[in-house]
C-alpha cells in the first residue's frame, strides 16, 4: 500500500540525465507526459458520471459546494470552483472554496499548512457544513493531512464526499461516497505533480462540474444560458445565445434580454412572445430548465 501511495513521487529511470538532454527532446518528453494525463482520464469517466448524478442530486436542493485540497491540487480545485459562478451562475453563497493555509496560499507557497489536520476540519465547521452539502477533494497523492481530514470530517457529517486522486490506494477514496481515480503515473520531474498529475485533474473537474451544472439547468444546447452578462463581450455574448434559440433577429434579442434583467433563460422566453410574468413562473416550475420551461409554456 505505501508502495502505491508513492506512485506520484516515483522516480522513473526513462528520465534520468533529463537535464543533459537536447531541449526538443525534454519537451517532446514533457508533452507525451500531458498527452497520457489526459488519456488516463477516458477510464474515469464512469466514476465521473456517478459522482455527478449523485452531486446535482444534493445540489438541487438547497446543499453548498465545497471544494477542497493543498497545493497544486487546490489552486486546481479553488479555479475549478469559481468559474462555476461567471460561467453557469452558481450562486456565490452556496460555493465554498477551501485551500491548505487560506487566502494567503492562493498567491504564497504554503507547505507547511498541508500537514495541519485541524486546519481543514475548523473551516468546515466554521461554514457549518452539513449532510445536505457537496464535497470535492482533490489530492495528487490521495493523503494529504488536510485534504484527508476534511474528508473524513465531512463523510461523518454526512455530505457528500467525491475524491479525485492519481493513487489507486489514496486513503480518502476509503472514506468517500465516490472516488474519481486518475491514473497519471510518474512524472517527468519526479513529484512534480502539477504537471502530469495536474493536467488529469483539470480535465476531470471540468468534466464533472460542466456536466453537473448541464443536470443542473445551466446549460442549453451547449450554451451558457445561466452564464453571469458583467461586460460588453459578454453582453454581446448573451444577445448571440438570444438569438441563436429563438431565432429572432439581433434587435429582439437584445430588447429581450434588456427586459429580462440580462438573465439569459428568462430573455429567452420573452424573445419567443411569452410575457415577463409567465416566463418567471415557467422556470421556477422546472427549477431553471430552460428547455423544460420551453415546453410547459406550449400548453
Amino acid at each position: 500500500m505505501a508502495k502505491e501511495l508513492q506512485q506520484t513521487e516515483k522516480h522513473n529511470p526513462r528520465y534520468r540525465d533529463l537535464d543533459t538532454w537536447p531541449d526538443e527532446d525534454v519537451l517532446e518528453s514533457l508533452w507525451a507526459s500531458q498527452l497520457k494525463a489526459i488519456s488516463c482520464v477516458q477510464p474515469a469517466i464512469p466514476s465521473i458520471e456517478k459522482s455527478a448524478i449523485d452531486i446535482a442530486a444534493r445540489l438541487s436542493g438547497d446543499g453548498r459546494l465545497f471544494y477542497i485540497g493543498a497545493g497544486s491540487s487546490g489552486h486546481l480545485a479553488i479555479q475549478d470552483g469559481l468559474e462555476l459562478n461567471p460561467t453557469y451562475g452558481w450562486p456565490l453563497e452556496k460555493l465554498v472554496p477551501l485551500i491548505a493555509g487560506g487566502q494567503k496560499a492562493v498567491m504564497s507557497p504554503m507547505g507547511g499548512a498541508e500537514d495541519k489536520e485541524h486546519l481543514s476540519v475548523d473551516e468546515l465547521e466554521k461554514h457549518n457544513i452539513n449532510n445536505r452539502d457537496v464535497v470535492i477533494a482533490v489530492a495528487a497523492s490521495g493523503s494529504t493531512p488536510y485534504t484527508l481530514a476534511a474528508v473524513k470530517h465531512a463523510r461523518k457529517i454526512g455530505a457528500l464526499v467525491v475524491s479525485v486522486a492519481n493513487n489507486e490506494q489514496a486513503s480518502m477514496f476509503e472514506y468517500s461516497d465516490h472516488k474519481i481515480f486518475l491514473n497519471s503515473g510518474s512524472e517527468v520531474i519526479a513529484g512534480s505533480t502539477r504537471m502530469a498529475a495536474g493536467t488529469a485533474q483539470k480535465a476531470a473537474l471540468n468534466m464533472l462540474s460542466t456536466l453537473v451544472m448541464t443536470k443542473l439547468g445551466h446549460v442549453y444546447d451547449g450554451l451558457m444560458v445561466s452564464m453571469i452578462i458583467n461586460n460588453e463581450k459578454l453582453a454581446k455574448r448573451g444577445i448571440d445565445i438570444v438569438q441563436e434559440i429563438t431565432g429572432k433577429n439581433h434587435e429582439t434579442a437584445k430588447k429581450s434580454l434588456e427586459h429580462a434583467n440580462n438573465d439569459i433563460k428568462l430573455a429567452v422566453l420573452i424573445a419567443q412572445n411569452h410575457s415577463k410574468i409567465n416566463a418567471e413562473v415557467a422556470l421556477e416550475k422546472s427549477n431553471g430548465h430552460l428547455r423544460q420551461a420551453i415546453e410547459l409554456l406550449k400548453l
